[in-house]
């Protein structure tokens, strides 16, 4: 393994993304549709890749107004790179860009298992706040 780079980027291989979200399990093996992720990876306020030489081995995002808050997301880490502190290097990479940019409001939603990951990244569970997503029309 060569050092791993991080990196704030604007495009990205489309290809190498969609197979992070599906090693992830956020996606099937199936799912074939990523034109979009030119836009997504564009369109996001950060977007940071790790990547061990050419190779792309992880990945996350922040989404915000660019003024006051942000949310970070689609955090991961292929499953051979894991437990090196990459994931950690991602997120921390993602805040200090956020705040150097003066965000100082950052929030996220972990999946399950992922608080201590979180927490010792200085995240803490928001207490009487429940997260919750649209299910109405579609």
């Amino acid at each position: 393994m060569s050092e791993i780079r991080y990196e704030i980027v604007k495009k990205a291989n489309k290809q190498d993304v969609a197979n992070l979200y599906r090693k992830a399990g956020w996606w099937s093996e199936k799912n074939d549709k990523i034109d979009f992720l030119d836009d997504l990876i564009a369109s996001s306020y950060l977007f940071v890749c790790a990547y061990d030489g050419e190779e792309l081995i992880g990945m996350g995002r922040s989404l915000s107004d660019g003024i006051s808050d942000a949310y970070i997301q689609d955090v991961t880490v292929l499953k051979d790179y894991r437990r090196r502190g990459i994931g950690g290097a991602i997120v921390r990479t993602l805040v200090e860009n956020l705040y150097s940019r003066g965000i100082r409001w950052i929030g996220l939603i972990g999946e399950p298992g992922t608080q201590h990951f979180y927490e010792e990244l200085d995240f803490r569970v928001m207490q009487d706040y429940i997260p919750m997503q649209y299910k109405g029309k579609k």
